[in-house]
């Protein structure tokens, strides 16, 4: 559903339809106040596209995959927050929530590397993984500050 929907946005944005914006502001004080939402550009829509579009071709290619494993729920909850949070990163307005959906996106990675924690190679993974993105957050934290 998520596919179509990005599709037919695409196609709206490419045939020269308007740049859609929408913040909702949290005013915490009267001097600063947070705004989260989404931006829908042509860019955006392209990217929305091949986040769906891969996104449902590994979900397709996992069900036969992963049907006799114990861990086929949580494997699909990994994979669909996963879709969801570089979904949220995409569309994101501001640079603080492109953080939070960069630190979700890399929370993901992390869980679907080490989905078979209980073998050592993919436990070593994992962790390398996780101190791997740490450096990349930081990274990304300080261009943001």
């Amino acid at each position: 559903i998520v596919m179509v929907f990005s599709t037919k946005l695409a196609i709206q944005q490419i045939n020269g339809s308007s740049i859609y914006e929408y913040l909702w502001s949290w005013s915490i004080t009267s001097d600063f106040s947070l705004e989260f939402g989404y931006l829908i550009d042509p860019l955006t829509s392209i990217m929305s596209i091949l986040i769906t579009t891969v996104g449902i071709l590994v979900l397709i290619y996992s069900d036969n995959y992963m049907s006799h494993d114990r861990g086929y729920l949580r494997f699909f909850a990994y994979m669909s927050f996963f879709n969801t949070a570089m979904l949220g990163l995409v569309t994101s307005p501001n640079l603080i929530q492109i953080h939070i959906f960069w630190e979700l996106v890399g929370m993901c990675s992390y869980l679907l590397i080490g989905f078979w924690f209980t073998r050592p190679i993919a436990a070593n993974a994992c962790q390398k993984a996780f101190v791997t993105n740490r450096v990349g957050d930081f990274g990304l934290l300080l261009g943001i500050l």
